[in-house]
């Protein structure tokens, strides 16, 4: 049998079985989890936390950046459950992956356009836009390392490209999670720009990545 005549059998005996498999989901959950615990670490022990935590407004915007990147997270953990199995990237809708990111510009949009322009550079750019730019995908590098190493392990996806972008999209937005305990701009554009930014840039190194580290 030739490979592609097997990955045709196999991705056909998956759309018979239900979307969402919990076993897989289940797997993967758990090496984002882990992956996830190691970004707050390394974030804790490298950069520290921010200042100011017991007043309102850091708390606001350290909640606002934990929605976004939860949110992307667990949709690319559902739909990453479901590439990583022969033939599921049929299943897999990037269009409602990106729905966060689509929020969050619709929020900064809204905030600029509520601000004098001479104020944007500041909302957008903020004091730490570097260090954003830097952090967040050099501490994905460990969450990725544990998600593709499940893949690998439990895994067979068939579309080595969409399965590592959504391995990079889950390990950047962990560490985004990670990174907004220390962040110390709370603007929502600055959000969008360099939290969206860096998550995108973390879903390009993986679609990049994916057809060498995720070939079975």
């Amino acid at each position: 049998m030739k490979t592609d005549e097997l990955i045709g059998l196999l991705g056909s005996s998956f759309e018979n079985e239900p979307a969402r498999t919990p076993w897989m989901t289940r797997r993967l959950g758990l090496a984002v989890a882990v992956g996830a615990g190691a970004a707050l670490c390394l974030a804790l022990a490298v950069l520290g936390v921010r200042p100011g935590l017991t007043e309102t407004r850091p708390l606001v915007f350290l909640a606002f950046k934990f929605v976004f990147a939860a949110a992307v997270g667990g949709l690319a953990l559902r739909y990453l459950a479901r590439a990583a199995r022969p033939g599921g990237e049929s299943r897999v809708h990037l269009g409602v992956a990106a729905l966060p990111f689509v929020a969050v510009a619709a929020l900064a949009g809204a905030s600029l356009a509520m601000t004098p322009r001479e104020h944007w550079h500041g909302l957008i750019s903020g004091h730490t836009w570097l260090e954003c730019l830097v952090s967040i995908p050099l501490i994905a590098v460990v969450p990725f390392a544990v998600v593709t190493w499940a893949v690998r392990r439990f895994g067979a996806p068939t579309d080595l490209v969409r399965a590592g972008a959504l391995v990079g999209l889950a390990s950047g937005a962990v560490s985004a999670l990670g990174y907004s305990l220390h962040c110390m701009d709370d603007t929502v554009p600055f959000v969008a720009v360099w939290y969206g930014g860096t998550i995108a840039l973390c879903t390009l190194a993986g679609a990049l990545l994916g057809p060498r580290l995720l070939r079975w």
